[in-house]
């Protein structure tokens, strides 16, 4: 079993990392799913549709929910996430941080979540 990993963003955010992601790493070894979130869309209606897709991507090992910004409408679905299944929420999602959650996809879930962190803080680089 393996943690389903889900991508709530503001329009199309998460399917764009995700599919830089996959090309980089020459597939996506984690079942995944992706919720864009406009600025139109009903809230409570993306709830059912987030739901559905933790539903999909449980199989016994958690899902990892990786969301852009913290406060907004695709963090507040995501957090209301965390009474269902297993299921962890880390905001801030980067490209970085992704790539590091596929290249550790063996993980279980909380371990999973550390490395999405580490991933994330450590693709920011400044140069002067």
């Amino acid at each position: 079993m393996k943690v389903g990993l889900l991508l709530i963003t503001h329009n199309r955010i998460g399917a764009e990392l995700l599919e830089t992601a996959t090309a980089t790493l020459n597939g996506c070894p984690l079942p995944t799913g992706v919720l864009p979130v406009s600025h139109a869309a009903d809230p409570e209606q993306l709830l059912v549709q987030a739901r559905a897709q933790v539903a999909r991507l449980h199989t016994g090992a958690g899902v990892l929910v990786l969301t852009d910004i913290y406060g907004s409408t695709p963090s507040n679905i995501a957090t209301r996430l965390l009474d269902t299944e297993p299921v962890i929420v880390v905001s801030g999602v980067n490209l970085p941080m992704l790539i590091r959650v596929l290249n550790y996809a063996e993980l279980a879930l909380a371990d999973l979540a550390k490395k999405a962190v580490s991933g994330g803080y450590e693709g920011i680089v400044v140069s002067t």
